[in-house]
């Protein structure tokens, strides 16, 4: 970390134990994240807020749990940016459940957004992370690394600086089971109509109903108000690592040898990438196109892609310690 400058990050692991959409790796994924944080980027660990909806693994006190609704993450991440200064650096890490939801721009009829699964499916939208980024002060950096499928435009409007690629063939040879990171609309829609009782596909009127004002910003805004918002287009500090494409999904290994351990794809390919390059400088752009080698060396059909401005595609990733001379 460099000095006179502080990090602050907030970590969602999201597992959605003994449901249809159980995952296995997530929480094992910020745990893992939580230590390179420490270690390698000198973050101190009470600027450091851990989200999971189950104990970590070789725990079993749940008292101390905070849950990753949608209600809670977003507090956290809203208080991050609240203490931000002029400098710092902010750090978001989501290994979970995305999706895609039918987008309300004017102009875009059969166009999808993206969002993140929170535990209790309160919808996070690519609207509240814009909205998240508008916020920062001038000269603090806004990192995301979403490991969930559908996660590439996971930040409104953000530039794409590494996108689309053609597809690879999975090794048939891997010795593990995966399973995408993403729940249909339909399957979405189907759970909060069963809570609220309301006939309809309206997706915002569902989640109004669920959630009122702990809803996404892309269902609480009046249309005018939505308009305007949509017309902020500039430079800024958001940064986006995405898992994947978004049209595609980004895999949750449970391995099948006995004694493996779970873990997400994309995380796991960072983790490795800052492993392997742990005496120097690495910048945003060079950490997605190593992971990209890693998950094709591996056999997985994802491309993590990056999202932000010129400047942010070549700068270090997050704030790294100067190389050993």
């Amino acid at each position: 970390m460099e000095n006179g400058k502080k990090s602050m990050a907030v970590l969602v692991g999201c597992n959605y134990p003994n449901t249809n959409n159980e995952l296995h790796g997530c929480i094992n994924d910020v745990l893992a994240m939580r230590d390179v944080l420490i270690n390698r980027f000198g973050l101190d660990p009470s600027h450091i807020q851990l989200l999971t909806d189950a104990p970590a693994p070789g725990s079993s006190s749940s008292s101390s749990l905070v849950m990753p609704t949608g209600a809670n993450i977003k507090k956290a991440l809203d208080q991050m940016v609240d203490q931000a200064q002029p400098g710092d650096l902010l750090y978001f890490h989501y290994s979970g459940h995305g999706t895609r939801i039918p987008s309300l721009k004017p102009g875009h009829l059969f166009r999808q957004d993206e969002a993140i699964v929170p535990c209790d499916f309160n919808l996070i939208t690519d609207m509240d992370f814009r909205q998240l980024v508008n916020r920062l002060p001038k000269g603090a950096s806004f990192t995301i690394l979403s490991d969930s499928c559908h996660s590439g435009g996971l930040i409104d409007k953000e530039k794409e600086q590494i996108g689309p690629n053609s597809l690879i063939t999975a090794d048939p040879k891997m010795q593990t089971s995966h399973k995408p990171k993403a729940i249909s609309f339909e399957s979405i829609l189907q759970h909060l109509t069963s809570l609220t009782g309301i006939n309809t596909t309206d997706i915002g009127t569902q989640l109004l109903e669920c959630f009122g004002a702990n809803a996404s910003l892309k269902f609480r805004l009046p249309r005018l108000e939505f308009d305007n918002f949509l017309e902020l287009l500039k430079p800024d500090d958001g940064i986006l690592l995405s898992g994947c494409q978004a049209n595609e999904t980004s895999a949750d290994m449970n391995p099948v040898e006995s004694g493996g351990k779970a873990y997400g794809a994309f995380s796991n390919a960072v983790q490795l990438v800052l492993k392997e390059q742990s005496d120097q400088l690495i910048s945003n752009r060079q950490v997605v196109m190593l992971a990209r080698k890693v998950l094709e060396a591996q056999g997985f059909e994802q491309h993590p892609c990056l999202y932000c401005s010129d400047e942010n595609a070549d700068a270090a990733f997050l704030w790294q310690p100067e190389s050993q001379s």
